[in-house]
């Protein structure tokens, strides 16, 4: 018997057809969740395909043998994700000066989509992105949004913390990046997770070279936030990208070491730790792209794209403003 693998939460259900497949995720899709938890093991042995589903929408049926694959880039496709990232940092850089108190994010995402469209020659991957589709052309997710926060008219104030999530399209292939920005002088709460947050990522980082594996990364990102007294999210996390938005492997920031998918030269994923001042916990809101924390904590974010080298790492959206070498080599 053929079977369908939904990973929902928090129950994992098998189904029979791929009718009832889609009559349950479209019927009852407020109860999914927007990634996969990339636990990369067979749950039945009759299983042929997992469900896909990204912001509660079913996009993509990939047959078993390929559920577990991530992609190697090509020579080719690697200068082309080296360019991608190239520009989405560059976008970073642009918007820095005008985070400001009074300044609205909506304000923010029309002069990044000027420059992404205007002067990049790109596409903004997130405009239109997804089921409902996603109105503008970056992300803006201030205070205790986690992620996906959709620009608005409210005038940021002195003291919010802001991060802004960009991904552009160039020549097919995309970048993919994320920055903490802060309006005015922050309280020392705030600052500190920035900080450790920012560390996260370069922990992570640190730690990609051929023959890793994915639960060394989100281990490291675990221990050092739950040092400080932060908890990480586990609803969302990294991501493999190329000429897709979001492929495999799906990339945890929780784990143990020693365990998940090995990495090897050529892959090309994100790490994008989401930590929260307060507990883990999330929920989406009604417009079913913003996600914030149960408690209203601080939650903090920083991104990179990254290309796994034969002795390493390379950034590939890194930024000069940045204390972490673009290229890592562990030879």
């Amino acid at each position: 018997m053929c079977e369908f693998l939904v990973i929902h939460c928090p129950i994992v259900s098998v189904f029979s057809s791929f009718e009832d497949v889609k009559r349950i995720v479209f019927e009852n899709s407020a109860r999914f969740i927007s990634f996969i938890r990339a636990y990369y093991k067979l749950f039945s042995p009759n299983l042929v395909c997992l469900v896909l589903l990204y912001d509660n929408t079913l996009i993509q049926l990939i047959e078993g043998s390929k559920a577990l694959a991530a992609t190697i880039k090509t020579a080719s496709e690697i200068e082309k994700m080296r360019f991608a990232g190239k520009l989405a940092s560059e976008v970073l850089n642009m918007i820095g000066e005008h985070v400001v108190k009074g300044a609205t994010t909506e304000h923010l995402d029309r002069l990044c989509h000027n420059y992404i469209v205007d002067v990049q020659g790109c596409i903004p991957a997130p405009l239109h992105y997804g089921n409902p589709p996603f109105p503008k052309s970056v992300c803006t997710s201030v205070n205790h949004v986690i992620c996906h926060g959709i620009p608005s008219d409210k005038k940021l104030k002195d003291g919010d913390i802001v991060n802004i999530d960009v991904t552009v399209i160039k020549d097919g292939y995309h970048g993919d990046t994320s920055k903490m920005f802060v309006v005015g002088k922050p309280s020392i709460m705030a600052e500190r997770l920035i900080k450790v947050t920012q560390e996260c990522l370069y922990k992570g980082i640190a730690l990609v070279r051929p023959g890793a594996r994915l639960g060394d990364i989100g281990h490291v990102i675990q221990t050092h936030a739950q040092h400080h007294n932060y908890s990480v999210v586990q609803e969302y996390c990294g991501h493999g990208i190329g000429a897709t938005f979001h492929e495999d492997p799906q990339v945890v920031h929780y784990g143990q070491p020693n365990t998940g998918e090995e990495i090897v030269a050529g892959m090309c994923f994100t790490i994008e730790p989401m930590i929260n001042a307060g507990k883990r916990h999330s929920k989406m809101l009604p417009d079913k792209w913003t996600v914030v924390t149960k408690d209203r904590s601080l939650s903090a974010q920083w991104e990179h794209t990254l290309l796994v080298t034969e002795t390493g790492v390379e950034i590939l959206t890194h930024r000069d403003d940045e204390t972490i070498p673009r290229i890592i080599n562990h030879s």
